[in-house]
């Protein structure tokens, strides 16, 4: 396994590192969930350079890249969904989306055909990283002013509501990528 697959295999084990952190109590533990999702998401830049800029694409690459992506941003979502944070029905939409297309890569697979990620499926990923960044920060924030009593209930609404219109655009970045990734591959899709 090359360097630029075990960076890949590795946001797989911080997604686990990134949840156990995530669920302590505490302000330490919140801020070292923000830091290792920060780690995970530059494993999933890193191991794209090296593996351009070395040679290194391999078909495992190419499949297990967006799996590990998935996994991390779908334990995020789920946490958040948990946290009351995300309203369930928008994580049901995003976990669809991912469910079809990784399918549908993994099919075309077996009948060996390897389908790459989409330009609009990378916007997708950048939309909900970027959501994911908002509401862990809106976490670490929180429990930091909780710790030193400067907290305002009040703040939470607008918090909640930002977090809300962030994940309407999210969920809609993602219907529109998975809508567009069938129709891009619809071809293939014909075959089978």
């Amino acid at each position: 396994m090359n360097l630029a697959n075990r960076l890949t295999m590795s946001r797989i084990l911080l997604t686990f590192v990134f949840m156990f952190f995530l669920f302590c109590q505490g302000l330490w533990p919140k801020v070292a969930s923000l830091v290792v999702f920060i780690l995970a998401a530059l494993s999933d830049l890193f191991d794209g350079m090296i593996a351009q800029r070395r040679n290194m694409v391999t078909d495992f690459g190419r499949l297990m890249d967006p799996i590990a992506d998935k996994i991390l941003v779908l334990a995020a979502f789920a946490a958040f969904v948990q946290m009351q944070l995300i309203d369930a029905w928008m994580f049901v939409i995003i976990v669809s989306r991912e469910i079809l297309i990784t399918s549908l890569r993994l099919f075309a697979l077996n009948k060996g055909k390897v389908l790459s990620a989409a330009k609009a499926g990378k916007h997708k990923t950048v939309s909900q990283m970027a959501v994911i960044f908002s509401i862990l920060g809106f976490i670490v924030l929180k429990e930091a002013m909780l710790t030193y009593s400067t907290w305002n209930p009040a703040w939470e609404k607008l918090f909640r509501q930002g977090i809300y219109l962030l994940m309407m655009f999210t969920v809609g970045l993602t219907l529109y990528s998975g809508l567009s990734y069938l129709w891009e591959n619809r071809k293939i899709i014909a075959r089978f």
